[in-house]
């Protein structure tokens, strides 16, 4: 396989995100990151800001090309001419979900496949969200155990505002 698309909101990207690009980069010969933009919701960073952190995080490997995308996942993945969608799922609280869009998916585009990735087990825990949450008690250290080392004071930066 040559191009596999990894979308999401990356809002922000952690560890367990790169976790997925770093493996995924080594099953495919290019990956495309797509940072799905939302115009209901009102995200911690804005879209060119979360391709930043994640160039930022990526920029040790060389077969990553990161994009902004709005509206629906796989007509996204159909526009950059990938067969293959990554999805990185934590095993307790994803799976659900995940398995109902994949169906759904397949109706939308039979021609699109979603390979799902099982989060590392020390990262399994890890999401945007927690970040969000334990931002008023966490300092850099932490925030280490969980966030990319070159972004990690630009998103301790911005969670202090």
């Amino acid at each position: 396989m040559q191009l596999a698309v990894y979308p999401g909101s990356f809002d922000p990207f952690t560890l367990g995100h790169l976790d997925i690009v770093q493996r995924a980069s080594r099953l495919f010969e290019r990956l495309v990151i797509g940072v799905g933009v939302n115009l209901d919701k009102r995200p911690l960073f804005s879209a060119e800001e979360r391709v930043e952190l994640i160039r930022l995080s990526t920029s040790h490997l060389n077969n990553i090309e990161v994009r902004t995308y709005q509206g629906l996942t796989v007509k996204f993945v159909q526009q950059t001419e990938a067969k293959i969608m990554i999805r990185g799922v934590r095993p307790i609280t994803d799976i659900p979900a995940e398995l109902t869009m994949m169906m759904a998916n397949r109706r939308l585009a039979p021609d699109i496949e979603t390979l799902f990735m099982i989060a590392d087990g020390e990262l399994a825990h890890v999401s945007s969200s927690l970040i969000k949450e334990i931002a008023s008690i966490a300092d850099e250290r932490t925030f280490a155990n969980f966030l990319p080392s070159p972004i990690v004071k630009l998103v301790l930066d911005r969670l202090a505002k």
